[in-house]
């Protein structure tokens, strides 16, 4: 059985915004809260779940955080504000 996985945002109390993949959103963000999740984000504050959509497969969430992780903070900003249901599409129409 394969596992859909999930693209999700987070940002710190400081106004940083993390980029990661997962298969239980939930799940990962209890993990960041609690300090067990990426050490980037230990000792950063609350972190507000900002976005999340599907992602498909492993491979593909993993090329879809990569293309996230490329974009500007402005444009992560414009990411979080649209919520946008498909990023291949918003990545095609902001190309």
């Amino acid at each position: 059985m394969q596992q859909s996985w999930q693209l999700y945002m987070l940002q710190t109390a400081a106004g940083m915004i993390y980029t990661g993949i997962t298969t239980d959103v939930n799940r990962r963000l209890q993990q960041h809260q609690l300090g067990r999740g990426a050490r980037s984000l230990r000792g950063k504050g609350p972190l507000t779940l900002v976005f999340h959509c599907a992602a498909g497969d492993r491979a593909a969430a993993s090329r879809l955080e990569y293309q996230v992780k490329q974009l500007s903070r402005t444009q992560k900003l414009l990411l979080v504000a649209q919520q946008p249901s498909c990023l291949n599409s918003w990545f095609n129409r902001n190309d």
